[in-house]
């Protein structure tokens, strides 16, 4: 499955690259920013990728004009109440102080809430990662109630608070990217295996935009003809 949006694309996770995804997990700009700082071995990401290769968890690797990046994620999938937790960490540092993180941010919440008609997200944040914190409030979310004194915090976002927000970023982000600012998705065959295809299909038979279906040698497409749904 891959997503394509304002020039990013996010595949969803193969076994192939969780040696990449442990090595920038390891690293001390992301793993000095997690709830666990421990090394992760070998072992223990195989053990991880066995645990998440489901319809619960939905962990997608960031490409950037063709450069893998990057892991964005949905946990935890609510799929009839349409939530879930979402996180985000750059492997490559040169990106960290670039428009970059906002490109991918917006491409992924416009797509779970426009395109996949998504209730809300939450994210985790450590207490003292200030500028992740300070990122996330760009984009609509909040603290959840309850959260004051905890170290590891919970935010939520959803589509009005995300509008109310979000709308220079979300302006900024479709001046840069230009032509390629409508969503597409490819569901390749072994997604119709797993079930993860069904799943996303019956959410855009709801989609809040206009959506058409193709079928390639490659999977099915499904790509957003209509307006869009950019409000604010």
């Amino acid at each position: 499955m891959k997503f394509f949006k304002y020039g990013i694309i996010l595949e969803r996770l193969r076994e192939e690259d969780i040696e990449l995804v442990r090595s920038w997990r390891n690293s001390d700009p992301v793993r000095l920013n997690m709830k666990y700082q421990e090394i992760i071995t070998r072992e223990q990401q195989h053990q991880w990728f066995h645990s998440i290769n489901n319809l619960q968890f939905n962990y997608l690797m960031i490409y950037y004009k063709g450069d893998k990046i990057g892991l964005l994620n949905d946990k935890n999938i609510d799929w009839e109440s349409r939530s879930s937790e979402s996180g985000i960490f750059f492997g490559r540092t040169e990106f960290y102080n670039t428009f970059v993180p906002y490109l991918v941010s917006v491409a992924g919440l416009e797509t779970t809430f426009y395109f996949l008609g998504w209730e809300k997200q939450v994210a985790h944040i450590m207490r003292s990662n200030t500028s992740a914190i300070k990122f996330n409030l760009q984009l609509g979310y909040h603290l959840s109630a309850g959260q004051e004194g905890l170290d590891h915090q919970q935010y939520e976002v959803t589509r009005d608070s995300f509008e109310q927000k979000a709308g220079k970023i979300r302006k900024a982000v479709r001046a840069l990217a230009g032509e390629e600012g409508k969503t597409q998705v490819l569901f390749e065959p072994g997604d119709y295996t797993t079930g993860l295809a069904q799943r996303f299909e019956t959410l855009l038979k709801g989609s809040a935009q206009a959506v058409v279906r193709e079928e390639t040698k490659e999977g099915i497409w499904y790509r957003e003809t209509g307006a869009d749904q950019f409000t604010k």
